[in-house]
């Protein structure tokens, strides 16, 4: 099948990421969210972030504008009726994403395959609530999706051979490398990773370091381009809570179970760089400010 339309549910950061790279692959890009506004702001913000490339000399200026030209906003699922692909990547909640994929099946045209950018919830469970179940996979994205090489497709049990050829084609014309991983909690990046942000959270739980001594051990001794708790607020930490969470549900390890630490920084509402508090302050053009706790 070849794909001409992508179609991306979540105007935020990982969806709004996702539509670019696509619009910059040469797709044509249906952004959606729950309301049109919030889809407009999501293409703003593209806009925005590819316009200061076009300042500092790296993109020209016609180059953005095509790019830009190429993605719709749209209200919701509703308006995917000619996409060949859609990409769900809303909240991550299974009640939520359940919903929204039986919204996108409703919508969508037959023979059209629909992805979710889930990091933790499984596939097979989201492909047996929609009339699909073969074109359904997940195509995870690293965050920032613009910036960061892999796209980890993870194949439910019901996914077909074309669905999987022709979401790894696609992933590598947006200029990806490409794993593949079978129907697992965590998967393969977050099964590796998670373990390692909880375990940087209990050691600044039990007072062995501060934040600024957790992040520059993991640099400079491991060679980590980023520190764990650096990173949690990039992610955003009630996405590694919701992680860690069904991870430790689904495989029943206590290695998997959340300190209260980042449970309470969640229930603040201090979710990192987004909300521009977690393990660091954040300025409002979000480069940090200094230390949270």
């Amino acid at each position: 099948m070849e794909i001409r339309t992508v179609g991306v549910l979540g105007a935020g950061q990982m969806g709004g990421g996702i539509a670019q790279v696509a619009a910059t692959a040469g797709y044509e890009v249906v952004l959606a969210d729950a309301s049109l506004a919030l889809a407009e702001k999501g293409k703003a913000k593209i806009a925005a972030i590819l316009g200061k490339q076009v300042e500092k000399g790296k993109l020209a200026a016609e180059v953005v504008t095509a790019l830009v030209g190429r993605i719709r906003p749209a209200s919701g699922p509703a308006e995917f009726s000619d996409c060949d692909l859609v990409v769900e990547a809303a909240t991550e909640n299974v009640e939520l994403k359940l919903k929204l994929f039986q919204a996108c099946d409703e919508a969508m045209k037959p023979g059209a395959i629909l992805a979710s950018n889930t990091s933790s919830i499984s596939l097979t469970k989201l492909a047996g609530q929609t009339k699909r179940p073969a074109e359904v996979i997940g195509m995870h994205f690293m965050n920032p999706p613009a910036l960061m090489k892999l796209v980890e497709i993870v194949r439910a049990v019901q996914t077909s051979e074309e669905t999987l050829a022709t979401v790894r084609a696609t992933a590598e014309k947006m200029g990806k490398t490409v794993t593949v991983s079978k129907d697992a909690p965590g998967f393969l990046v977050n099964r590796i990773l998670v373990p390692m942000l909880v375990e940087a959270c209990f050691t600044l739980q039990e007072g062995l370091g501060t934040p600024e001594d957790i992040d520059t051990g993991a640099k400079l001794g491991l060679n980590h381009p980023m520190g764990p708790l650096e990173l949690a607020d990039l992610i955003g930490l009630d996405t590694v809570l919701a992680i860690a969470d069904v991870l430790h549900r689904d495989l029943g390890d206590s290695k998997y179970r959340a300190p209260t630490l980042l449970r309470n920084l969640v229930a603040a509402g201090w979710y990192g760089k987004k909300a521009g508090r977690g393990f660091y302050v954040y300025d409002d053009k979000g480069q940090r400010a200094g230390r949270a706790l």
